[in-house]
């Protein structure tokens, strides 16, 4: 069983506005929700679900709204969350930001979404490129008495419309790799991980094929290529579009789908392997006599000399009660966010091998404080285009469509910072 009714709430837990899908539970069930949700928040008991009576509360939390769903049944509770993130994104992509005002001006189409995204409390059409098919986001335009569903809400392919057409044929892949480290004072690395997604870009006419083929270390090792020289990944906790035929990809490895129309997310994957930090963070602090205070930071790139990270940016943390801040740095340029008690370093270029320094300089009162304050660690975030720090590389994209058209396939390849702090001593 899923939801029974799903509920929009502002910040005090006041309803913006609710569905009910299938009438067992009582609308006023939803005022015990703030109430329970703040007192066990005080307790430091807090849960994704709560209880009131026989009453279940599903809930989730965007901007300044909670999505709650409601139940009475032992509820297949994963597949009410995915459905209330899922919501989200069809809210935003119809609202830009979803939020109370986006709520209020849109009552009409938050309505009919809802009507079209769950029907008798299970999840129906969730695509927001077919939904926006049949709910214009203009409620008045919307003609009455005609109650046509488009054929793709039906068909076998329903993240996809028939009769799309491009002169120019093309698919650009993107490859994206989100390096997450945490770095312990004495410079031992006490995380490791990189997360990574594949997203296309398509512009293909009728109704295409595509094979996707990886060096996916599995099946090297299925096609007898574990020798190859080319070197192979092993893929984790990997999830795909709704597109890709899975009892394929378990058979034979092969990534193979028709895909939907514009910007997707065909799959996302993890890698827990020992990364060596790509820019390597030492600092030196020293105090004089509670008058000033010197900090010494030095940036090292640890990644291909014929690498770049653009845009890097190393936010080092500084005692609370610092002022008259000077600096000097040998690249970038460096500049003090009193509100955020941090130095943040830019350095727009910065080549793979080379090392950097910065030195800043503050003033600190001549009181001392008697408490003594931990300190935050160094958080840095970075780009580096045409690199994946997993070796993952696109080793083909075959493009089958019945009319035979040629197509292009582009592929670029970005690493970049995801959580990635090192402690300082």
């Amino acid at each position: 069983m899923s939801a029974s009714a799903v509920f929009i709430l502002d910040m005090k837990g006041k309803p913006l506005i609710c569905r009910n899908y299938k009438g067992d539970v009582n609308m006023a069930e939803i005022d015990h929700f703030m109430p329970l949700l703040m007192q066990k928040e005080e307790e430091g008991a807090l849960t994704p679900l709560l209880t009131h009576g026989r009453v279940h509360f599903l809930w989730i939390k965007h901007s300044n709204l909670y999505l709650v769903a409601t139940t009475l049944k032992n509820a297949n509770a994963s597949l009410v969350y995915s459905f209330l993130y899922k919501a989200v994104e069809v809210f935003s992509e119809y609202f830009k930001e979803l939020e109370e005002e986006s709520i209020r001006d849109n009552f009409v189409i938050v309505y009919e979404l809802l009507d079209e995204l769950m029907d008798f409390g299970f999840p129906q059409t969730t695509d927001s490129k077919i939904l926006q098919e049949y709910i214009t986001q203009q409620g008045n335009k919307l003609e009455t008495g005609k109650s046509r569903v488009p054929p793709t809400v039906t068909n076998a392919v329903s993240w996809r419309s028939e009769g799309i057409k491009y002169k120019k044929n093309e698919v650009f892949i993107d490859v994206i790799e989100s390096v997450n480290l945490l770095v312990n004072a004495n410079g031992s690395v006490l995380l490791s991980e990189i997360v990574g997604t594949i997203k296309l870009k398509v512009f293909l006419s009728g109704m295409p094929e595509l094979r996707l083929g990886l060096n996916d270390r599995v099946l090297f090792e299925l096609t007898g290529l574990s020798g190859n020289k080319n070197k192979s990944v092993e893929l984790e906790d990997v999830k795909f579009h709704q597109c890709v035929r899975l009892s394929r990809f378990d058979n034979d490895r092969t990534i193979s789908f028709i895909p939907p129309d514009g910007d997707f997310e065909l799959m996302s994957y993890r890698l827990n392997t020992q990364v060596k930090p790509l820019i390597w963070i030492e600092s030196v602090i020293e105090k004089f006599s509670h008058s000033r205070v010197e900090i010494m930071v030095k940036a090292k790139g640890q990644f291909k000399k014929q690498s770049v990270a653009n845009s890097v940016e190393i936010a080092v943390p500084v005692p609370s009660d610092a002022d008259s801040p000077r600096f000097k740095t040998s690249v970038g340029s460096a500049k003090y966010l009193p509100e955020k008690n941090v130095v943040i370093w830019n350095i727009k270029s910065f080549p793979g091998g080379k090392e950097y320094l910065m030195r800043a300089h503050f003033g600190l009162p001549s009181v001392d404080k008697e408490e003594v304050e931990g300190r935050p660690p160094i958080s840095v975030k970075f780009e580096i285009p045409y690199f994946t720090v997993s070796g993952i590389q696109v080793r083909y994209m075959k493009i089958i469509e019945k009319s035979g058209y040629q197509a292009l396939p582009w592929v670029r390849y970005i690493t970049q910072s995801g959580d990635y702090q090192l402690r300082t001593s």
